[in-house]
Order: structure tokens, then C-alpha cells, then sequence
């Protein structure tokens, strides 16, 4: 279990996500788990994944093996990349993908934001991909970090890193799916041409 965010304030696009790994009612925090990081980077983008700790180890090695990082500069990209991943996940991963006959769509399992010079993004279970305008979360402890994200986000003081780790913290004090420390990266929005 995990909660992860991301936020786009003046200029600047970041992420964050707590440490807690969880295994039904054991917690296992950053004090004994040194692989802990639940964000990661590919190419120019940060990537911060909800779900067993498989899929981080999955995505990272699928990534690392291809020839040239994929571009996560729009909706239409990520998606390309999500449906290539889902194939491979099946195939190489064993991706257990069955679930309820009533969806339309298989599922990937898991939940995905990203940050990067272009944007804030978030890639759900069925692939679908969204472009958030100021901040988003996702996770167990979403509901906790969003509200926090409204609250706070139009304080002067706080920059897009400092809401983003504010969101975690939130969520670390009231859902017991999270917990700290926080870890968190800032890019800059691209230059217009």
C-alpha cells in the first residue's frame, strides 16, 4: 500500500510518495526495507507506482532494457508506451490480468503518476491515462492527500514540492497504509518554442 502525488505550481511540476511497505497487517518501513523508493526515473521523468513491490521491479527492468527511454510527453505517448508495457507484462511477467468479466478492458493492476518538464500525468489500472492541471493522488491514502492539495494549494508560501510532500505527510497521519519518510523530485516546466 502506498500514497503518491503530484503537483504543478508556477512553473514547476513535482512528485512525492511515502516508504511504507505493507503486507497485510506487517509493516515494514525505510528502518528495514533499504529498497524502500517508490519513485523512479526514467529518462527525464519520474515515475511513482502503487501496487505490489513486483511492479516496481517489473517496470524498472522493462525500461532499462529498451533501446531509448519512451517519450512521457503527452496522453497520446504514455499510452502508446502502456499498451506496449501491458504485452510484454503479460507475456514476460506473467501478468495475471483476469478479473471481473464485466470490465471492458484488462487490467494492468496497478496506478502510476508522473512528473516530468511537460506535465503532471497519472496512468490507472485500464491504461487510462489523464494530464492533471494542479495536482492529483493516488493510493491508499489518496482521499487524505487530495484534500490536503485543496486546502493548501493556493498558499503563496508553499512551491509544487513542498504541497506534494504536505499531501504525503497527510496521508502518512491518518491512513495506515502510509507511512514516512517522504521522498520527492522537482522538475522545471519546459521552455515554449
Amino acid at each position: 500500500m502506498t500514497t503518491l502525488a503530484v503537483v504543478r505550481k508556477n512553473g514547476q511540476f513535482a512528485i512525492a510518495a511515502d516508504t511504507l511497505t505493507k503486507w497485510g497487517s506487517t509493516k515494514e518501513s525505510s528502518v528495514y526495507v533499504t529498497n524502500h523508493e517508490k519513485i523512479f526515473q526514467v529518462g527525464d521523468s519520474y515515475l511513482a507506482i502503487t501496487g505490489t513491490t513486483t511492479f516496481k521491479l517489473i517496470l524498472t527492468e522493462y525500461f532499462s532494457q529498451l533501446e531509448t527511454p519512451p517519450h512521457f510527453d503527452s496522453v497520446a505517448s504514455i499510452f502508446r508506451t502502456w499498451q506496449e508495457l501491458h504485452t510484454v507484462m503479460k507475456e514476460r511477467y506473467f501478468l495475471n490480468a483476469t478479473e471481473d468479466k464485466e470490465d471492458d478492458v484488462e487490467t494492468s493492476r496497478f496506478y502510476v503518476l508522473i512528473a516530468n518538464s511537460h506535465g503532471i500525468f497519472g496512468v490507472a489500472p485500464h491504461r487510462t491515462v489523464q494530464e492533471f492541471s494542479k495536482f492529483y493522488a493516488y493510493g491508499a491514502g489518496a482521499e487524505y492527500a487530495m484534500g490536503a492539495l485543496y486546502a493548501a494549494y493556493d498558499q503563496p508560501k508553499l512551491n509544487a514540492e513542498a504541497l506534494a510532500r504536505l499531501a504525503v505527510d497527510a496521508a502518512a497521519e491518518f491512513d495506515d497504509s502510509t507511512g514516512g519518510p517522504v521522498t520527492s523530485h522537482t522538475v522545471r516546466a519546459a521552455k515554449k518554442k
